[in-house]
């Protein structure tokens, strides 16, 4: 089964964290993965729609490329209670605090 290009596209980038659309076409070019322009174009807006990475122009003929990385807030109830329910837990235990 083969791998989808907008996938292989997706890999690079973050391997790279950072690149220019230059430097990851001729990436792509490199390990054999040759695609018009305009395919290469489309699989970058989609890949950007879909939130995972960050398009923004350098000069006029290049363009910098950015993985989105997405940290998650931290709930402190739900780690509260979830520390709780470990001290219980080990709590329950007679003579475990031996």
């Amino acid at each position: 089964m083969a791998i989808p290009i907008r996938n292989t596209v997706f890999d690079k980038i973050k391997e790279a964290n950072r690149l220019t659309d230059v430097e990851l076409f001729k990436s792509l070019v490199k390990d054999g993965h040759v695609i018009a322009e305009d395919r290469f174009n489309k699989i970058l807006l989609d890949l950007e729609i879909l939130g995972l990475i960050t398009v923004s122009w350098v000069t006029k003929d290049e363009r910098r490329i950015e993985i989105v990385v997405v940290e998650k807030p931290v709930d402190e109830i739900k780690e509260q209670v979830k520390e709780t329910e470990e001290r219980d837990y080990e709590a329950s235990f007679p003579g475990a605090d031996k």
